[in-house]
């Protein structure tokens, strides 16, 4: 299975990301999962290259030119490769991806996690989407789309598809018990 990992292009300002990070990565490379991200050797982006590299797994990265011309692209990967926008980069990485999982992270991180979390929703895909939530990061997200359900802007079957999982085990048995929600229209 290839995981798509959406991290920061930071560490935190918390040693529990960045162990939690290679800890994850480590878990999915020795299950066997691939692990597509955005191809960065920075950040929580780069430990979890990093460790999954180093725990035998493959690991593709997927990076906009401008981003590998500012030298930020992981130049150890199984496989890179470079296109010309974020949004391409986007499309490609949730084309590759059986999953979607965001770990801590800035901005990217939740403008990517919640499109693909929409595209859910909209029927585009029916694939997993899933916070990492280390140290409660996505605590306040998780509260909001609560609030979205009970506000009445997610239907009942929406409101659980934005799974949070405290770590790879967690995540497994998503992946395992995982069935999409019908979509809203079609």
């Amino acid at each position: 299975m290839r995981i798509t990992v959406y991290a920061g292009s930071a560490l935190g300002n918390r040693t529990v990301y960045r162990e939690a990070a290679e800890r994850f990565a480590r878990d999915l490379a020795t299950a066997g999962h691939e692990i597509v991200y955005g191809g960065g050797a920075v950040g929580l982006m780069g430990v979890v290259a990093d460790a999954a590299l180093a725990a035998g797994g493959p690991v593709t990265g997927v990076i906009p030119q401008s981003l590998v011309d500012a030298e930020v692209a992981h130049l150890g990967l199984t496989d890179l490769r470079v296109v010309d926008s974020m949004h391409e980069r986007k499309q490609l990485m949730a084309d590759l991806g059986d999953c979607f999982v965001a770990l801590p992270g800035g901005v990217g991180t939740i403008e990517e996690i919640l499109e693909v979390w929409a595209w859910l929703i909209l029927g585009h895909h029916d694939k997993p989407v899933v916070l990492l939530n280390t140290d409660g990061y996505w605590d306040r997200l998780v509260r909001m789309t609560n609030r979205m359900s009970v506000s009445g802007f997610l239907r009942p079957e929406e409101a659980g598809t934005l799974a949070s999982v405290a770590d790879s085990a967690e995540l497994f048995e998503v992946i395992q018990q995982w069935k999409a929600p019908p979509p809203r229209w079609g």
